[in-house]
């Protein structure tokens, strides 16, 4: 499963005893052997393995470019910075245009499902530098979610990791 970008081992390790992988119907157990060339292993239902043809790129996303293919207001996307990649790839999840930080990008579908539906939990992970003070009540909020131009955020864990008199 870490051969197939699903995560390091211990993140797979985890996944099977939580019991969300099947390997040819039947619930993975750890010390399981597969062959994702003979078997069909799935991963909260998705079948996961090593397919031809698929590629996934980690790219650390300056802050001006936007998380998608192409863009209507002509700014810069994630897929100006790919120069050579010939496969069609395209990004999972959005960071901001002003946000930098680790994206992927891939063509594999059932990878980009597995990571983007909220059916399968993936906990994503954020870090902000922000100007000003930081407050209990700003936490707050965030743990409960906000209401976005485009919608509700989900709720989430927040906490202040440092803080910079400078």
């Amino acid at each position: 499963m870490a051969r197939a970008g699903l995560g390091s081992r211990r993140a797979s390790e985890a996944l099977i005893a939580e019991g969300r992988v099947r390997v040819n119907g039947e619930v993975a157990r750890l010390g399981d052997r597969a062959d994702p060339e003979t078997d069909r292993i799935e991963v909260d239902g998705a079948v996961v393995g090593l397919r031809p043809g698929l590629v996934h790129y980690l790219l650390n996303k300056p802050a001006g470019f936007v998380s998608t293919r192409s863009d209507p207001q002509r700014r810069r996307t994630v897929i100006d910075l790919l120069a050579g990649v010939r496969e069609y790839v395209y990004p999972v999840g959005r960071l901001d245009v002003d946000t930098s930080g680790l994206i992927i990008l891939t063509n594999d579908g059932d990878f980009t499902q597995l990571l983007t539906h909220p059916s399968h939990e993936v906990e994503k992970t954020y870090r902000a530098i922000v100007r000003g003070r930081i407050t209990a009540s700003s936490l707050c909020r965030l743990e409960k979610g906000l209401e976005l131009d485009d919608g509700p955020t989900a709720p989430a864990r927040a906490r202040l990791v440092s803080y910079s008199h400078g």
